[in-house]
């Protein structure tokens, strides 16, 4: 399928009247650059990192932060895992990556895995040791619950006003 490419100014019609453009050729090519693309995208913010052995907690932390601000949620949650299997002992550090990780779900609207998250965190202060746990993370995951609650309500659309009197 040829077409001739028009203008609306005769000037420019004389002058490219004789170019044709195969729509076909120009649709595919179009599409092939459009799969590309989103591939090349797609495979940038799902891939798996490489995250050096020797990086401490605080530098784990200092990048799973860096991540979340920019949106790239995936590479946040594996910087917080890592710094769960590299440290399981360090209690401190297991309810900051918890409480972390729980929370990304929470602002990619998974409300479903960051009540989890969240409740069992909250699970770890139940038990006969929890009050040596650090409290600011309760606190934090019983807020963020309350809006999970909130979010999750429906929504009334129209509300019956007392009539007045």
């Amino acid at each position: 399928m040829y077409s001739v490419v028009t203008l609306p100014c005769p000037l420019f019609q004389k002058y490219l009247s004789r170019y044709t453009i195969n729509m076909n050729k120009l649709y595919s090519t179009l599409f092939v650059f459009a799969v590309t693309t989103a591939l090349f995208f797609s495979a940038c913010a799902t891939g798996r990192l490489n995250i050096p052995q020797n990086l401490s907690p605080s530098e784990l932390i200092q990048r799973a932060q860096e991540a979340s601000d920019k949106n790239r949620y995936n590479q946040a949650l594996q910087y917080y895992q890592a710094l769960l299997e590299r440290n399981p002992t360090n209690i401190d550090l297991v309810c900051a990556a918890e409480y972390e990780i729980a929370f990304i779900h929470y602002k990619q609207t998974k409300y479903t895995r960051a009540r989890a998250g969240f409740n069992a965190l909250l699970e770890r202060y139940n038990a006969p040791d929890g009050e040596y746990l650090p409290p600011q993370f309760k606190l934090l995951a019983l807020k963020v619950l309350e809006r999970i609650d909130e979010k999750e309500k429906p929504r009334r659309f129209f509300s019956r006003r007392p009539s007045p009197k």
